[in-house]
């Protein structure tokens, strides 16, 4: 497949940079110990007791249940403490033709996966709802399962309010000496949790949560970050997975072992999207609203006009360039349908009227913030070289020049920006996997790819599908985060995967996504907030 890129030049210097971040990050090695040889196998666990009833708040005849289950806090001592975990379901209505349960995990980390499941339900297609039973979970650390806190709400408002989107000199000492604020914070306030958030203890609780269902085998479907915790149960448990697909992949290795380079890959590929979404807003003036045909410049503009003089929003909080630049991380996810929208939005910003684009985030955004920062860091191994730690951040700062200035050097946020707190993280990571990716012995894994994606870039499908022993790759050719119920050929072939194990052919690729759309005609999923999701609507 021809990869698109409007800058091949600019494309070859940042695959270099990657390189040498892998080789310099390889170089240096991980944090001594933090990536020895696993323990020896502990005694079996309990499993749990599940009681299924009503869920809190819900209204008469909600078809969903609710229940606890308590898993062990520290797996190294399986019949010691425990925490407990939300866990949610919906009964397949056809006891007779059940086929199982249908385990779906929103990623993040942060989202929840009990409201991640409620919230999904009616855009399954119907083959899926009769055939399975359909569960989430909030995983350990998040929202009703022990929500981890390092930093509070005041301290994030002040952070992310005194952030700016072009960022002066001594931006990058402030962004190490906030990370190691927070990593400080952590250790300090959440000691008794953050340990143990790791993605290796959570495939172990999934796994007993299969057999707290009864299940011999589970199906699942897990998107961005949940792809990641969907590799590591294959890995854990490969004679327990039915059918999995990993929506929006990453690649497994890297993330985990290679923090840098992986960061520098989120980089490039988030600012990637945002020029190709400013390059339509070029072709097309009219469609976009922004910019008067120069909408890189006044993008650039825009930034520093609102680091000068904020707005102040409603609440009485700044929106700053940093505020834009947060906000679109997030909402360029949505692929090409949403451009028009962010025009709209960037031309409102720039009359300095209320947008979406301009809304600070709040204490629902840092409750998901204190987890995305906390299960990284308990997952991933930076070298802990100061010097570094600074160089390497302000390359993948340079590399992507629309936003990476100020999200890299900015407080302790999102994926792209984790390297100045878990560079200095103080807290063990007994919970973190150790060993192979490749699920050997596994049923098929369906691995799903998006060329255009800015949050999870699509080599990390390709590098996935490779890793797995029985990795089946299926692209989708088209800019956004994920690809499942975002096109029809993909979730034909991906709902058939899951219903009756046929795999899509090696090389499929899909390519029918939807145009720019008049923001007149829809006005459903035009805001993108990090502390929600949700398997989207098919067209």
């Amino acid at each position: 497949m021809q990869t698109r890129s409007p800058d091949e030049p600019r494309k070859r210097v940042v695959w270099g940079i990657t390189l040498v971040l892998t080789a310099v990050t390889a170089l240096f090695g991980a944090a001594p110990g933090a990536a020895s040889a696993a323990p020896s196998p502990a005694a079996a666990p309990p499993v749990p007791v599940l009681s299924w009833g009503p869920c809190e708040g819900a209204a008469p005849g909600d078809a969903f249940e609710c229940a606890t289950a308590r898993v062990p806090l520290d797996y190294r001592d399986p019949a010691g403490r425990t925490i407990p975990l939300a866990v949610t379901r919906r009964l397949a209505p056809d006891r007779a033709h059940r086929t199982g349960v249908l385990l779906l995990h929103p990623g993040g980390p942060g989202n929840s996966g009990v409201d991640f499941a409620r919230n999904s339900y009616a855009n399954l297609p119907a083959s899926l709802r009769d055939a399975f039973d359909v569960v989430g979970y909030d995983m350990r650390g998040v929202g009703r399962s022990g929500q981890i806190e390092c930093w509070n709400d005041k301290e994030y408002s002040a952070a992310v309010d005194a952030a700016r989107g072009v960022p002066g000199p001594g931006a990058l000492r402030e962004g190490v000496r906030q990370g190691l604020d927070f990593a400080t914070a952590c250790r300090q306030r959440a000691a008794d949790l953050a340990p143990y958030i790791g993605t290796g203890s959570n495939a172990k609780d999934i796994d007993l949560l299969r057999q707290a269902l009864g299940e011999e085998q589970l199906t699942f479907y897990g998107r961005s970050f949940g792809s990641y915790v969907g590799t590591v149960y294959a890995a854990q448990f490969p004679r327990r997975v039915r059918a999995m697909v990993l929506d929006g992949a990453y690649d497994p290795r890297t993330y985990a072992d290679l923090p840098y380079a992986y960061d520098a890959a989120q980089f490039t590929a988030l600012d990637g999207a945002v020029g190709r979404f400013l390059d339509w807003c070029a072709q097309d003036p009219a469609g976009c609203g922004f910019g008067d045909g120069r909408p890189r410049e006044a993008f650039e503009e825009l930034k520093r006009a609102l680091d000068a003089d904020p707005v102040i929003t409603p609440s009485g909080r700044p929106a700053t360039g940093y505020t834009l630049a947060y906000r679109l991380m997030f909402n360029i996810n949505s692929g090409k349908e949403i451009w028009p929208y962010l025009g709209q939005a960037l031309k409102a910003a720039q009359a300095r009227q209320s947008t979406f684009l301009l809304n600070p985030p709040s204490p629902g955004s840092f409750d998901f913030l204190n987890v995305n920062l906390a299960v990284e860091c308990a997952d991933r191994v930076y070298p802990k070289s100061p010097l570094l730690l600074g160089a390497l951040v302000s390359a993948e700062a340079a590399s992507a020049p629309l936003l990476g200035p100020g999200i890299g050097f900015g407080p302790p946020t999102y994926d792209h920006n984790h390297a100045t707190t878990c560079a200095q993280w103080q807290t063990e990571r007994p919970s973190r996997h150790e060993g192979s990716y490749r699920a050997a012995g596994s049923a098929p894994i369906l691995v799903l790819g998006t060329t255009g994606d800015p949050d999870t870039p699509y080599q990390d499908a390709v590098a996935l599908a490779r890793t797995l022993e029985n990795g089946r790759l299926l692209t989708f050719d088209a800019e956004g985060h994920t690809a499942y119920n975002r096109s029809a050929c993909v979730s034909d072939l991906a709902t058939k995967y899951l219903a009756t194990l046929a795999l899509p052919a090696r090389g499929t690729v899909c390519a029918d996504e939807a145009p720019p759309e008049a923001p007149a005609r829809r006005t459903a999923a035009v805001e993108v907030d990090e502390t929600r999701d949700v398997i989207p609507a098919l067209r």
